[in-house]
C-alpha cells in the first residue's frame, strides 16, 4: 500500500485521491487502472508486440460482478426463486444501466479513447467500468471489490425495491401483446453489415417491419428493438 510520504511526492497523486473517492482506499497497482480506461481504439503495443487495452480487464470485471451481484441477491431475497434472481441480476448488469452507473461514479472522465464523438457511444462506459472492477480485482482481490460494490456502487446508486417493479424484458412484453391482440410477430436479427461489432434487429407484426434495433449482442438488440415497437403499437 501507498504511503502517506510516497502520496505526497507522486507524480500521479491526483489520480491515487480520485480513485480513493470512487473504491473507497487507496490503489497499490496504479497502472491496472489506468489499462482499465484504455478504450480498444486507442491500445498501446507493449514490449512484446501484444496491443493493450482493457478488454481483457472487462472481462474480469464481467465475472465479479456477477459472482457479487448473485451473491447479494441471494441473501437479499432468502425466499426469492432462481427466475426472480435471474431477471434481477440481469436488471443490474445490463448494458444500458451500467453505463448509468459509470458516469454516476465519474469513470467517463478518465477514459481514453480514439473513437469520433459520432461514433462514441456510452457502452465504452459500462465496458470501462467492467473493466475498473476488473483491476480492482487484480490490485485487492475479491474481498475488497465485494466491499467497493456493495458500498460504492450498490448502497450508494442502485434501488434494489424500485428495480423489482421493474419489467426491462421488452420482448416478452411485446409476445405476450402480440399474443393478446392475435397479431402475427417475429424478429429478425444479424450481425450488422455497416457496423460488424454490432447486431441489428428488426421487430416484424403482421409480416410488417415496425421497428430495429442495435446493440454488441443479440439479446440487446432484440430488446432495443422491442422497446421501440412497444411505443409504436
Amino acid at each position: 500500500m501507498i504511503s502517506a510520504i510516497e502520496l505526497l511526492f507522486n507524480p500521479k497523486k491526483s489520480i491515487y485521491k480520485s480513485l480513493r473517492k470512487i473504491i473507497g482506499f487507496y490503489p497499490s497497482n496504479i497502472a491496472i487502472y489506468e489499462i482499465a480506461f484504455l478504450h480498444r481504439s486507442a491500445s498501446i503495443k507493449g514490449k512484446n508486440g501484444i496491443f493493450i487495452n482493457n478488454e481483457r480487464l472487462e472481462y474480469l470485471g464481467d465475472a465479479v460482478l456477477d459472482a457479487v451481484i448473485a451473491e447479494y441477491l441471494f441473501f437479499r431475497f432468502p425466499d426469492a426463486d432462481e427466475g426472480f434472481l435471474t431477471q434481477m441480476r440481469s436488471k443490474i448488469v445490463k448494458r444500458e444501466f451500467l453505463n448509468e452507473l459509470a458516469i454516476e461514479l465519474g469513470l467517463d472522465k478518465y477514459v481514453v479513447s480514439h473513437l469520433k464523438s459520432e461514433n462514441k457511444n456510452k457502452n465504452i462506459y459500462g465496458d470501462a467500468l467492467e473493466a475498473f472492477i476488473g483491476a480492482v480485482f487484480i490490485d485487492k482481490g475479491y474481498e475488497k471489490s465485494k466491499r467497493f460494490l456493495l458500498f460504492n456502487v450498490i448502497n450508494k446508486y442502485i434501488d434494489i425495491n424500485k428495480l423489482t417493479q421493474i419489467d426491462t424484458n421488452y420482448k416478452s412484453q411485446l409476445i405476450e401483446w402480440a399474443q393478446k391482440f392475435k397479431k402475427e410477430i417475429s424478429f429478425e436479427t444479424d450481425i450488422d453489415v455497416r457496423h460488424p461489432n454490432l447486431f441489428i434487429s428488426y421487430v416484424l407484426i403482421d409480416r410488417e417491419v415496425v421497428s430495429s434495433g442495435m446493440g454488441p449482442s443479440k439479446k440487446e438488440a432484440e430488446q432495443g428493438a422491442a422497446k421501440l415497437a412497444l411505443n409504436n403499437v
